[in-house]
């Protein structure tokens, strides 16, 4: 993909980079000596004077990943040249490691790109547990990857519990911290970093129906914040107590009942309010 900016004052190339194109210092270096910073067309330093009207383009190509392109079907929620966003299915990770390199979403997106003939790679706004299903938001390159991140994002997950919250509207804050090693799951503790998480009751029952929004993006906090005040995710094998998890095998459930519902952010280039919803449900 490639940025454009076409100047409304005069000044050094560099400065319209960093502050109308909101470019990063160490992406300016590498596509300077790349010489990939175009003024009408034509590659120019950064020291360059631009003057009003002049048109800024600057490519951004990524280097292909070292892991297969597969191509299997994704769901599309949304999609522009900057932004990529999909529902993962439950069970799935979002990214190789070195002892997955296949099946994952990142394969599939890449295997996506290939079809479609974008040179893109996969730059993950959002992360999801492997069991977590629903929306996931991605950037095509790096320096949109980087903008999204100081973006102000309002994260809705939904949740089915076993049993619920007494109030049907409210806010957990309780600090999360890891469990000693080799364990490599969260409890809440006085010596664990602030963690706060807003509620809301959709549905009542024996099985409720939350949304959740994380005020902060500890790991597990959804789980750890929903388990500690004694309604867990049902289907949850890590954080469920031992009704929850009876009630998860007698209704046969083979994951954990947590969905990224939406994801509502400015985009970071055209300025639109976005609000983007998973067609997944619990």
């Amino acid at each position: 993909m490639e940025l454009e900016h076409i100047a409304g004052r005069s000044g050094r190339l560099s400065s319209f980079l960093r502050e109308e194109m909101g470019m990063s210092v160490g992406l300016i270096n590498r596509l300077k000596w790349q010489e990939k910073l175009f003024v009408n067309g034509v590659p120019q330093h950064t020291d360059f004077s631009v003057a009003p009207g002049d048109i800024i383009t600057v490519p951004l190509d990524e280097e292909t990943p070292q892991y297969p392109a597969e191509v299997e079907p994704i769901s599309i929620l949304y999609e522009d040249e900057h932004l990529l966003a999909v529902d993962k299915p439950a069970g799935m990770l979002i990214h190789p490691s070195r002892s997955k390199l296949t099946g994952t979403l990142a394969n599939r997106v890449l295997g996506y790109y290939q079809q479609t003939g974008q040179n893109c790679a996969l730059h993950p706004v959002t992360r999801l547990d492997r069991d977590t299903f629903g929306i996931v938001l991605l950037g095509k390159n790096s320096h949109i990857h980087r903008l999204l991140q100081g973006t102000d994002m309002i994260k809705t997950y939904h949740a089915r519990t076993f049993t619920g919250p007494e109030r049907d509207a409210g806010v957990i804050d309780a600090p999360i911290a890891r469990k000693p090693l080799p364990s490599l799951l969260r409890e809440v503790s006085p010596e664990g970093k602030p963690s706060r998480t807003e509620y809301q009751v959709l549905e009542r029952g024996e099985c409720c129906l939350l949304a959740l929004r994380p005020v902060t993006g500890r790991t597990h906090q959804l789980r750890v914040h929903c388990a500690y005040l004694g309604f867990p995710i049902l289907g949850d094998p890590q954080y469920g107590n031992a009704a929850s998890q009876k009630v998860s095998k007698e209704l046969g459930l083979q994951t954990q009942l947590l969905c990224a519902k939406k994801i509502e952010f400015t985009h970071p280039i055209t300025g639109e309010k976005l609000c983007l919803s998973s067609q997944m449900d619990v």
